[in-house]
């Protein structure tokens, strides 16, 4: 493609962005207003000009189908030789290329995940602790690493954070450090090492410094809002002197500063480069004008928020809709009906999504869908049937429903929910302990809501029938996701469940940090919808406990134009 050609069917901003090749560059791009589209053009574009030689950019990105997505637009637009990486990866190689030079030998391997090392640390040190502990643990570790504080430190300020059940402070970071040891003793490193060994690295070899910064001249990030305080430090330590940099984002997508996410790099650009150029990609091509009023309305005011705009209008797209259900049976069945209404009608089933907060929540929509001959799938992450809690929970449901239980059957399934780690109240700590957490408490509900009578025997039978029916073929399928895996997806038509206090916010975010995030993953949700968007909450939880409806709500049911329209069911 020449040059006039890549830039012909770019908007007014995106055409800025693309022509502007040269000096620090900020892209706020918000949801469905063709960022990557920009992104994409502007790299093609410096090399259809020769102002790029495609083998000194480097694109970076957060995960591998981004990275990937990247590559393959690029070579579609003619610049096939640009580099198209995640963070790890690009450090990852500059690691293995150098490594042999400084230290000598081979790149010590790789820890493919931290859980197995911490389980042995945790054995050495005689401290008792479960797997969803040392996946807290795990999270611990990353949050230290990103953030670039010494383990020394941590332990200052760890009792700002909430440690995982039945340990202390101490306990974490003497844990930590054994971890820190093994992995010396056995020469590995961890994904954080990675990226803090590259950055040591280039910071102290002027040399290699010299030799990276002389093979990537030109820096593009993508999902910048995304970037941590250990990646922002290596991309200026690859970028030394120079100011070509393209950074592209969105503040109010900022999902991740559980993981070290933060927005500040993004708001602050303008800061750090007083001349730059900053475009705005506000004229959304996604969604229907009354879900980007209902998506404006909810982040009014919010830092670096933007205000969406409809490119066109489309006269078939309804209003938002808010439904209040009686429970989350009821509202998983409601879900259900309206999605057969949409199949009914001629949507294909891959164009529709249920989005909710937690992965335990999928397991009655799944039941209602596949109740109405729907398929459907999950979307990443791992079935709750393939949970290791739910699996052990249904091998000794199975055996107790063989052996006999002398209690009724709720009872029976509660005592050994509790045996595993469920609790009645929530635990407050966010991750591992809380995932456990809601997938018993799902398995519980579902005993609950069982029909008057039911024997153990029954409820297990349907408990296998249910696992049988969450493997179906490769096939056209409603999609069920997180609001954290829908990210970057869209479809036609989004149903999503849940908002309720307790669910969304979730109940772990105190605080105005945390129920502001909880608020963008809101947004996320919201913008994912090209066409219809229903929202909807359930009164009662488990055994009857009233709920509230989301705080969020309020917003988004209210004002004009595009006021969500209500129905108590």
């Amino acid at each position: 493609m020449s040059a006039d050609e890549l830039l012909a069917g770019l908007d007014d901003q995106q055409r800025l962005a693309a022509e502007t090749l040269l000096g620090p560059v900020c892209i706020l791009a918000g949801a469905g207003t063709g960022k990557t589209r920009a992104l994409t053009h502007r790299i093609a574009h410096g090399v259809a000009t020769g102002v790029y030689a495609p083998e000194r950019v480097m694109a970076l990105t957060f995960t591998t189908r981004a990275a990937g997505e990247l590559r393959a637009r690029l070579r579609r637009l003619g610049a096939p030789g640009v580099a198209a990486r995640t963070f790890h990866a690009a450090a990852l190689a500059q690691l293995g290329f150098f490594w042999p030079q400084l230290v000598g030998g081979r790149l010590p391997e790789i820890l493919p995940g931290k859980g197995r090392m911490l389980g042995q640390a945790a054995e050495s040190l005689r401290v008792r602790v479960d797997t969803a502990a040392l996946r807290d643990v795990a999270a611990e570790i990353e949050w230290r690493k990103v953030r670039r504080i010494p383990l020394a430190e941590y332990a200052r300020v760890a009792h700002t954070r909430v440690m995982p059940p039945g340990l202390d402070v101490d306990t974490v970071v003497e844990l930590q450090q054994r971890y820190e040891d093994l992995k010396d003793e056995r020469r590995q490193l961890d994904f954080e090492d990675v990226l803090l060994a590259t950055a040591g690295m280039i910071d102290a070899e002027p040399r290699v410094a010299e030799q990276v910064r002389e093979q990537y001249r030109f820096f593009v990030v993508d999902e910048y809002q995304d970037v941590s305080p250990l990646q922002q430090e290596l991309l200026e330590l690859w970028l030394g002197p120079r100011r070509e940099l393209c950074v592209v984002g969105d503040a109010s997508q900022t999902i991740y500063s559980f993981a070290g996410a933060s927005s500040e790099y993004l708001l602050g650009f303008g800061a750090r480069y007083p001349d730059a150029t900053i475009v705005r990609l506000e004229q959304n091509y996604r969604s229907a004008p009354g879900v980007l009023h209902a998506a404006n309305r909810l982040m009014r005011g919010r830092p670096g928020a933007l205000e969406l705009v409809a490119a066109s209008g489309d006269a078939a797209a309804t209003e938002p809709s808010v439904s209040r259900w009686g429970s989350d049976a009821d509202e998983a069945r409601g879900v259900a009906e309206a999605v057969a209404a949409q199949l009914a009608v001629g949507v294909k089933p891959e164009h529709i999504a249920v989005l909710y907060r937690i992965n335990a929540q999928a397991v009655q929509l799944e039941t209602a869908l596949a109740e109405r001959g729907i398929s459907a799938r999950q979307l990443g992450g791992t079935r709750f049937f393939e949970l290791d809690a739910v699996k052990r929970a249904v091998l000794e449901l199975t055996s107790l429903a063989r052996t006999g239980s002398p209690k009724p059957m709720y009872e029976t399934v509660a005592d050994v929910a509790r045996n595993i780690g469920w609790t009645v109240d929530p635990p407050e700590s966010q991750g591992a302990v809380r995932d456990r957490w809601d997938a018993l408490n799902a398995l519980v509900e579902l005993a609950d809501q069982a029909p008057a009578g039911t024997t153990l025997a029954s409820f297990v039978a349907e408990l296998q029938e249910r696992q049988a029916a969450q493997y179906e073929p490769t096939m056209q399928a409603v999609v069920l996701s997180t609001l954290h895996g829908a990210k970057g997806l869209e479809w036609d038509h989004v149903h999503l469940v849940g908002l309720s206090e307790g669910l969304l916010p979730i109940s772990y975010a105190r605080g105005f940090d945390a129920i502001d995030e909880e608020r963008r993953l809101l947004y996320v949700g919201i913008t994912r919808a090209r066409r219809t968007l229903s929202l909807s909450w359930a009164a009662e939880g488990v055994r009857g406990r009233p709920r509230e409806p989301s705080r969020f709500l309020a917003e988004l049911s209210s004002g004009t134009p595009g006021a969500a329209r209500r129905t108590d069911r």
